[in-house]
């Protein structure tokens, strides 16, 4: 195990078959101490130092725990490389932030996320997942399950929250994409030398729409979230226009994509595993809670985080110096033998279930969890009472190493 023969770095990786990674991350899995990796070389970004691969779930939940040292404010935390400053402009919101901002920001926010909050707008989520499903019905076998469903539901439901009229939905699943299209050529063009750009003007173009809302909202405010933003004085506190612009790409980014990829990808885990979608069809409602947890587990949309140590540091057995980067990866976690058994059977009875594909604990634990709990749900409880045998296609996965994505996948039922 002292020498790989794949390296996380190259973009080529992240487009080999699912079981090759699969077989990647379990060698690295059984090393006594994490990989270290060279950063691969940006026409936009400084080549960094290297990083150390942190892939068992123990040393994910201890960096997430001790974000005095893992810090994901010095240089971002949702890139390997440091990026430029004006990439900060656009993509600087919490989840880059360390503590005393990061908390500013998230006590401003975090009030409308709350379990109490989020079950105001259960019946919305319902209902929004009954239309999109009653759509499927009517167009019939062989549509695109992803941009037609999955895509569909949380689009809608952060849109309606921050008052973002329909019009403008597709401008905003467009823009998503390419900030998360990571070197796929269908939303980046594959051209690295270009991808800078792309994603800084679709940041600025997705700012702009919010900004441009919440002008509007300042004097004429309805009961939307971002009236509810821009208006906010919580102990004194309020949010600058670029605040509420950075937030906003982070909510349509993290709450869109993510929910979009874990909807997919269960989809196509109960059609390859018939035994587990019987059993979820004998209790819909008692067996959602866990099989929900378990498609979360399994699907992990979001592969990595990254941080960057702050002083000399001891964890689990390795010392981590000043300065050097670990890049947290969730994915990896979630199928560590040594916390879940036979973790690569999908499980919805599974219990425990410690995954951490909502981050790990800590300050930036994933604040639209329990909205993304509850729209997997609504989902899945409309599909499998209306089509309960709804199959999904081969996955036309994203090429990324930052999202475990599904672009596309035809379903037929």
């Amino acid at each position: 195990m002292s020498v790989l023969d794949f390296d996380l770095s190259d973009p080529e990786f992240w487009a080999k078959p699912m079981d090759e990674r699969e077989r990647a991350f379990e060698r690295l899995r059984s090393r006594e101490t994490p990989a270290f990796f060279e950063e691969m070389e940006l026409s936009f970004a400084p080549k960094g130092p290297g990083y150390h691969a942190l892939v068992k779930h123990a040393d994910i939940l201890e960096a997430s725990r001790n974000p005095e040292v893992f810090s994901s404010g010095q240089g971002g935390a949702t890139n390997i490389p440091d990026m430029p400053a004006e990439f900060t402009e656009y993509f600087g919101s919490m989840i880059n932030m360390d503590d005393p901002r990061h908390a500013r920001l998230r006590r401003i926010v975090s009030r409308a996320f709350t379990p109490k909050m989020i079950k105001q707008f259960e019946a919305d989520v319902e209902a929004a997942a009954g239309a999109i499903v009653g759509d499927l019905i009517a167009k019939g076998s062989g549509c695109d399950f992803v941009t037609e469903v999955a895509a569909r539901l949380p689009l809608k439901i952060i849109c309606d929250m921050m008052g973002i009229p329909e019009h403008d939905y597709r401008f905003v699943f467009d823009r998503s994409n390419i900030i998360l299209g990571g070197f796929d050529p269908e939303y980046t063009g594959g051209d690295l030398t270009q991808i800078a750009d792309r994603l800084l003007t679709a940041g600025m173009e997705l700012q702009q729409l919010v900004q441009d809302l919440a002008a509007h909202r300042a004097d004429h405010p309805t009961n939307d979230l971002t009236s509810s933003l821009v208006n906010a004085n919580i102990d004194g506190e309020r949010l600058t226009m670029q605040e509420l612009g950075s937030f906003f790409i982070l909510l349509v980014v993290a709450g869109n994509e993510t929910t979009r990829n874990a909807i997919s990808y269960g989809l196509r885990l109960l059609t390859t595993n018939p035994g587990q979608r019987a059993l979820w069809l004998d209790d819909i409602d008692g067996r959602a809670p866990g099989a929900v947890e378990e498609i979360v587990r399994l699907a992990s949309p979001v592969n990595f985080m990254r941080r960057k140590v702050t002083r000399d540091h001891e964890m689990n057995g390795h010392l981590y110096r000043k300065g050097e980067k670990a890049v947290l990866f969730y994915w990896a976690a979630n199928r560590d033998e040594d916390v879940f058994a036979d973790p690569l059977r999908f499980d919805i009875t599974r219990d425990p279930n410690p995954h951490v594909g909502f981050g790990g604990p800590g300050p930036h634990f994933c604040l639209g969890a329990h909205l993304a709990r509850r729209e997997i749900t609504a989902m899945f409880r409309e599909l499998l009472r209306r089509v309960p045998h709804i199959e999904g296609g081969k996955p036309d996965r994203l090429h990324s190493s930052f999202i475990n994505g599904i672009k596309h996948m035809e379903c037929a039922f």
